[in-house]
């Protein structure tokens, strides 16, 4: 049998939930959406780490954030080490990249392993960015999401044919900040829907969770919403500053305006403002979701125009979740469902079922395996993940796990006070530790030594509202949780940061 092309798109923070194939309330994803109607819809692939480089680390290496060393968002990949594209390489692969790799742009983690590369250098602009490839740099007029499939295009145009190809498609889009293109600046103008847990209060949770600075009314700044201060210089007031959150009383004399348009905006309750924030917050983020739909419908049509569609496995994904106002967040970084769950979309014919859904638990390590072995490649014994390629053809193997682990490194980080925190769930329940404490930075959380624990009975609270810890009706699960917890650390040689229990490991 001809062995695949492999095409694997993936943005950064794309929210399930901003997925009409996933059931978005928010927005339509037609392109996206024919992945899965022509293959499968995965509803539980999660991130081992909800942040961008540790993502694309455990993507690229098939490992665990404490093997490859990419730990934070400061952090930068040894290029000497294997990964999943040298692989692919050495068995008779083309093999390139395309758009963003934030995994460091020194001489020792720029990529390797790729026949072509091109990259932004960090996180990128939207508008006429900046790329790095293996001549220098350049500037390229446009805007980036265009520009990435562009480029992905014309590779896929001068390959050679008689050979199969890896290509990963790595767009920007929709990270913060969210600038959309130009002419779809006039869509969703209607009042977009309001997550049921908005004005989440953050009670019955760990105390941690309710000094998270990433929330929709307080937390969004002047940049993020094109907004200033009328009697403030644009300077002054911009992009790095949050936008008040003033009281009733105060708001006659709070007013802002459209940086673009001059439009003043002025507002009677605390409430309103709010809602506002979220309102604009939104509409620039599904304008952003909106470029990346209609490139993922280019390159589709590209592939079926050359006749190699159905010889391809087109693989459509984020390197995480990403809050869309649910418990009033916006942004990641935390095990709870909306930043822990990836959304994997997979068209392949050949042996997947088209319309087809899976719910086996899958993990950001096992896709380089899985590539592996639709190419035919040995899997190497370093990578910690597993091929879920039977799992797609509908034969998922009778020893295939049912927990998903997570691990957020960046203690107390600058951006958004996200403690350190770990933790796995089942089909049922998730157990986190919150252990307050930066093993790259010792000492830095002197003075404040809280750690605790959560359990969530996701089958009668998915909404993950009630902390049952210590809740006597949980003891048994609240042990068994643990004990899973401990073993799996164990086995994949992550260190934990509680009391593990004496007991004979796996």
């Amino acid at each position: 049998m001809k062995r695949p092309n492999i095409l694997f798109i993936m943005c950064d923070d794309h929210a399930a939930a901003a997925i009409s194939a996933y059931g978005s309330k928010v927005n339509q994803t037609p392109n996206i959406d024919r992945l899965a109607n022509e293959g499968m819809r995965l509803d539980h692939c999660y991130v081992t780490n909800s942040i961008c480089t540790p993502s694309r680390a455990a993507i690229i290496t098939g490992t665990h954030n404490h093997i490859n060393r990419v730990t934070t968002l400061s952090a930068s990949i040894d290029n000497r080490l294997p990964n999943v594209a040298k692989h692919l390489r050495l068995g008779g692969y083309q093999t390139a990249i395309y758009g963003k790799w934030h995994l460091g742009e020194s001489e020792r983690s720029l990529p390797t392993g790729f026949d072509d590369w091109s990259i932004l250098p960090g996180q990128g602009e939207y508008c006429d960015p900046d790329f790095i490839n293996p001549e220098g740099s350049e500037t390229v007029e446009g805007y980036v999401t265009d520009i990435i499939t562009d480029k992905c295009l014309k590779w896929i145009d001068k390959r050679d044919s008689e050979r199969p190809f890896f290509l990963m498609c790595h767009h920007k889009a929709p990270h913060r900040n969210w600038e959309p293109k130009a002419e779809h600046r006039s869509l969703y103008n209607d009042e977009i829907p309001f997550p049921e847990t908005f004005d989440d209060d953050y009670a019955n949770r760990a105390s941690f969770i309710a000094e998270l600075e990433m929330k929709v009314k307080e937390d969004l700044t002047y940049g993020d919403l094109d907004l200033v201060e009328p009697t403030e210089s644009i300077s002054g007031r911009y992009y790095g500053d949050k936008i008040p959150y003033p009281s009733d009383s105060e708001l006659p004399n709070f007013s802002l305006e459209c940086k673009l348009t001059g439009e003043a905006f002025t507002f009677s309750t605390q409430e309103e403002l709010g809602r506002f924030k979220y309102q604009r917050y939104m509409r620039k983020y599904l304008q952003t979701v909106h470029s990346i739909d209609e490139n993922v419908g280019r390159m589709l049509d590209h592939l079926e125009s050359e006749g190699i569609l159905d010889d391809t496995v087109v693989i459509y994904t984020s390197d995480q979740g990403f809050y869309l106002g649910e418990h009033g967040w916006f942004d990641k970084r935390l095990i709870y469902e909306q930043s822990f769950q990836m959304p994997f979309l997979v068209r392949y014919p050949r042996e997947i079922q088209a319309g087809s859904v899976n719910k086996d638990m899958i993990s950001n390590v096992d896709f380089a395996p899985t590539w592996l072995d639709y190419a035919d490649c040995t899997v190497p014994n370093y990578m910690q993940g597993r091929s879920f390629r039977s799992n797609l053809s509908g034969a998922t193997p009778n020893d295939w796990t049912d927990i998903a682990y997570h691990r957020y490194w960046m203690n107390r980080d600058e951006a958004h006070n996200v403690a350190a925190h770990y933790g796995i769930r089942d089909k049922r329940y998730k157990i986190v530790y919150w252990y307050n404490e930066s093993l790259d930075e010792p000492g830095a959380c002197e003075g404040d030594k809280r750690k605790e624990w959560e359990l969530f009975d996701l089958e009668k609270d998915p909404l993950e509202l009630f902390n049952l810890y210590e809740d006597l009706d949980y003891s048994k699960v609240v042990d068994r949780m643990q004990r899973r917890l401990e073993q799996h650390m164990l086995q994949i040689g992550d260190i934990p940061q509680h009391e593990i229990t004496a007991y004979q490991a796996m």
